[in-house]
């Protein structure tokens, strides 16, 4: 029976996880499989990989073929490595102690590139939000600008307003006493007219 190690879609739509799982290579995607070995989330940055390496080496020992996203995994956890070894200390070429030298070796190496893609990471991320506030309160400074410069000009027509009011409040007042004292005059046609009736 070919047994392969691959990936098995769970979660979501538009969020996705998968389990790593050892299965037959003519069963369904999602379906019968002879051993879950482990689970891979790609939706974090970095992806979370959690592999179980002894299990996942006796499978490859027994003839297990990864498929190539699962080879990639198996890589970057380091299960191609410590089966890599193994064949050397089945070999004779390093004994047991060497071997596991060698790839707790590799383990610190790998574990200190990843606290450094997640420093680097991490930095990326502040740097981005401290750009984001500076052009949020460049914006936010430009409004305020906008907003006093514009209510500077409305200050001077206000006054100007209100200046224009008081002298249009001011000339009715002095002109209505000429009119009234017209009102009060006799036109020449009534005193004519009076004239002729006192007559």
């Amino acid at each position: 029976m070919p047994v392969k190690i691959r990936l098995q879609r769970h979660g979501k739509k538009g969020k996705p996880y998968f389990w790593i799982i050892a299965a037959d290579s003519r069963s369904k995607r999602d379906g019968k499989f002879l051993a879950k070995l482990g689970f891979y989330n790609p939706t974090t940055n970095p992806a979370q990989i959690d592999l179980d390496v002894d299990s996942t080496v006796k499978w490859l020992q027994n003839g297990a073929q990864p498929t190539d996203t699962a080879r990639a995994i198996l890589s970057y956890k380091g299960a191609l490595m410590k089966n890599h070894l193994a064949g050397g200390v089945r070999k004779g070429a390093l004994t047991e102690e060497q071997a596991e030298a060698k790839f707790n070796e590799w383990l610190e190496s790998k574990k200190g590139s990843i606290d450094h893609k997640k420093a680097t990471l991490s930095d990326a991320k502040d740097k981005a939000k401290a750009e984001k506030l500076a052009a949020e309160k460049a914006v936010s400074d430009k409004r305020a600008a906008d907003a006093a410069a514009a209510a500077a000009p409305a200050e001077e027509v206000t006054e100007e307003a209100e200046a224009v009011e008081t002298e249009a409040t001011e000339t009715p007042v002095t002109e209505a006493p000429a009119e009234e004292t017209k009102e009060d005059e006799p036109s020449s046609a009534e005193a004519t007219e009076g004239e002729g009736k006192e007559a």
